[in-house]
């Protein structure tokens, strides 16, 4: 029996065209699971916290010798759900508690009006230290709360050129004033800490509300009332805290191991959302929320009833070295 050509160039297609069309099975038989493969997830479930497999390297760096490192998946759950929510508590919260605060009360007046009568608060020295560590401190909160946030918040409004060259330029910013803040801490620790001892006076303080709650009823205080003590020490162990954190940040070969590095970027990113809504409060308390509480770190002088109220007993010990005026009860400055 004999075939024709025609008949045999048809015979090579069909069997061609089956050929192509059996791939995608072969394929997936191919890839179909084995033993070892499904009961891989079953390992890694068994896996303990800090447990990971490891594998040889030749290059003088531990930690890339991690192949698995199961706890990585909890540090990344953490970065996308749980972060947002205690920032989001936290600073929003913050600007709520505020605004609230704000509409309720007020803001808080001098109550005898300004006497026109200026005392020295703080020197040029000391402002200067204030707002090293303050405007540092601002750029590192904008450039680290866009490093958790701006992928969600900025990235779809701006775009991704300008997101990636904000990102570039805020991440440079983050990692060299890290050192003038730290600078910055250390000299407010060293100029202000003999003023911020807690002592009987603040405890009076706290339980008279600081005089914010009602008006007309002012605690006295030194140099430093109970609330601005706590604000020194928030800053004082909270930047310690981001200092220390962000150290390891800067040199990830310090702890020569992925999970204590995973354990500082949690501490460094929930105490910089806890950092920033307290400091929210105290730029209120500063700027909008009392009057005539601005000078003392813009000119470095206040007003002398301004620091009677707020700050009786420094005005009585400055006046007792003879570096404030006495000009007896506090008094309105005469209207023009």
């Amino acid at each position: 029996m004999s075939i024709s050509l025609s008949t045999l160039k048809t015979l090579c297609v069909a069997i061609a065209l089956l050929f192509v069309l059996a791939q995608p099975t072969a394929a997936q038989l191919s890839f179909k699971p084995t033993a070892d493969a499904v009961h891989e997830d079953q390992l890694l479930k068994a896996l303990k916290e800090g447990d990971k497999i490891t594998g040889r390297i030749t290059i003088p760096d531990p930690m890339a010798s991690s192949l698995i490192q199961p706890a990585g998946k909890d540090w990344r759950d953490f970065q996308r759900h749980q972060l947002p929510i205690i920032g989001g508590v936290a600073i929003i919260g913050m600007l709520a508690l505020l605004g609230i605060f704000l509409m309720i009360r007020g803001r808080i007046r001098v109550e005898h009006g300004f006497s026109g009568v200026k005392i020295l608060r703080f020197a040029s020295f000391e402002r200067f230290t204030h707002w090293l560590t303050a405007s540092c401190f601002i750029i590192l909160a904008l450039s680290g709360l866009n490093i958790s946030f701006g992928r969600v918040l900025i990235l779809p409004v701006f775009g991704p050129e300008a997101f990636s060259t904000l990102t570039s330029w805020g991440k440079i910013a983050h990692n060299y004033l890290a050192f003038p803040f730290m600078l910055g801490l250390v000299i407010m620790f060293l100029i202000w800490i003999k003023d911020n001892i807690p002592g009987k006076v603040d405890l009076q303080w706290v339980k008279q509300g600081g005089g914010i709650l009602n008006n007309g009823k002012h605690p006295p205080a030194k140099r430093f009332n109970a609330g601005q003590k706590g604000i020194f020490w928030i800053v004082i162990i909270g930047g310690a805290l981001m200092s220390l954190s962000g150290w390891f940040l800067l040199f990830p070969y310090i702890p020569a191991n992925v999970t204590a590095l995973q354990f500082w970027t949690v501490i460094h990113a929930v105490i910089a959302m806890l950092f920033i809504a307290a400091m929210l409060a105290h730029i209120y308390i500063g700027s909008v929320g009392m009057e005539g509480a601005f000078d003392a770190m813009g000119t470095g002088e206040v007003d002398l009833n301004w620091a009677k109220e707020h700050h009786s007993l420094w005005v009585e010990e400055e006046q007792t070295k003879g570096r404030a005026p006495d000009t007896g009860s506090p008094r309105a400055m005469p209207a023009e």
